[in-house]
């Protein structure tokens, strides 16, 4: 990808250079004509007439390499040939002055405006033109800087307006990829939570099915109730998914679970939830309630997995400036090396809106993994 876009960027340079180089010749031979053609015309001309018209049109060619030096050059070559030759106007001098104010630095544009109202000024008093030559030559050449600077402040304004909508193509990819970072999040907890739970399920399923089956049919309509779940979580996720061309900030529906939802997934998880709220619960960000869901979900996933008891604590502690969510059990505690995935993942999210998450063994016991977030 690299590599291709590199090659594919050299040809176009050198196509623009060509192009510049094809455009400055063309002006060159305009300036030249349009300099010599009304000398020419009016009857046969000394040879060093000639050649000073040359010298104060021809070396525009070179005008973007050197705005200054040309512009130098060929007002001193126009300024001596009007002793002898008035042209119908200084074309090779007014394309110069164009340039100097449209390519040269503030500080050299700024320089060349004496310089430029001198010498038009000598090439105009020392021959004794009258005030209307004055009007007219002040006028053309003032025209030319004014059309320089204009072009000028075109090019920045297009580079501006380029350089912003770039910055927004790379603010909406950013924000794609946060939105699909967040997605897999999600899919992670689904079907790590929901798959292990109908696993769990299922595998006493046999057992309940012969000691108790009124309990076996509870069983399994749990696991159904915990399937049909998840595919809803999933259809949503995938349509978020398809729309991805689509405002990262539409409300993607089932992909965003609500605190209201806690209840029924401690009821959902397989395990003894005692949940108790501290507090006044408060109007809270959608993202904030999203990212405590997810958070308690993977936690109560990996107490089934890991954590050998079926008891869990799940706390949510509601203050003026924070909300705190903890869920502990009392189970085998950390393993060595134990991590992945999961818990860099609550981690993340938790980050993401601005709180801050711990892990680790409990006060006692077992293992707590506590959140906070701000909510001001």
């Amino acid at each position: 990808m690299t590599n291709a876009g590199h090659a594919s960027a050299v040809p176009m340079t050198w196509a623009a250079r060509f192009s510049g180089r094809r455009a400055d010749g063309a002006i060159a031979a305009a300036t030249t004509a349009a300099t010599l053609g009304p000398l020419l015309a009016s009857g046969p001309k000394a040879w060093w007439i000639i050649a000073l018209g040359v010298l104060a049109s021809a070396p525009v060619h070179w005008r973007r390499r050197a705005p200054m030096a040309v512009a130098l050059f060929v007002g001193v070559a126009m300024t001596v040939m009007v002793f002898w030759e008035k042209p119908f106007l200084p074309f090779g001098p007014l394309v110069a002055v164009y340039t100097v104010a449209d390519l040269s630095p503030t500080w050299k544009r700024l320089a060349a405006i004496p310089a430029i109202a001198a010498t038009v000024g000598v090439s105009l008093a020392l021959p004794g033109e009258d005030g209307e030559t004055f009007r007219l030559i002040g006028t053309a050449f003032v025209a030319a800087y004014a059309l320089g600077t204009s072009a000028r402040a075109n090019r920045s304004r297009a580079a501006e307006l380029a350089e912003r909508a770039r910055r927004r193509e790379q603010e909406h990819i950013a924000a794609v990829a946060e939105e699909r970072a967040r997605i897999a999040r999600d899919m992670h907890d689904i079907i790590t939570h929901s798959i292990g739970l109908m696993v769990v399920q299922a595998e006493a399923g046999p057992v309940v099915v012969r000691s108790d089956a009124p309990r076996a049919e509870a069983v399994f309509d749990a696991i159904a109730d915990t399937g049909r779940g998840a595919l809803t979580e999933l259809r949503g996720l995938l349509t978020a998914l398809r729309a991805s061309a689509a405002p990262v900030t539409e409300d993607l529906g089932p992909v965003q679970p609500r605190l209201d939802g806690l209840a029924a997934l401690a009821g959902r998880s397989g395990l003894d939830v005692v949940m108790t709220v501290e507090g006044e619960p408060r109007p809270t960000p959608g993202s904030i309630e999203a990212a405590v869901y997810r958070i308690v979900q993977e936690a109560l996933t990996n107490v089934r997995k890991h954590a050998g008891v079926r008891a869990v604590r799940l706390r949510l502690r509601w203050t003026s400036a924070e909300l705190l969510v903890e869920v502990a059990d009392e189970g085998r505690g950390p393993r060595p090396g134990s991590g992945g995935h999961g818990l860099i993942g609550m981690r993340e999210r938790a980050a993401a809106c601005g709180g801050t998450l711990s892990a680790g063994p409990g006060q006692e016991h077992g293992f707590m993994v506590r959140a906070v977030f701000p909510l001001e």
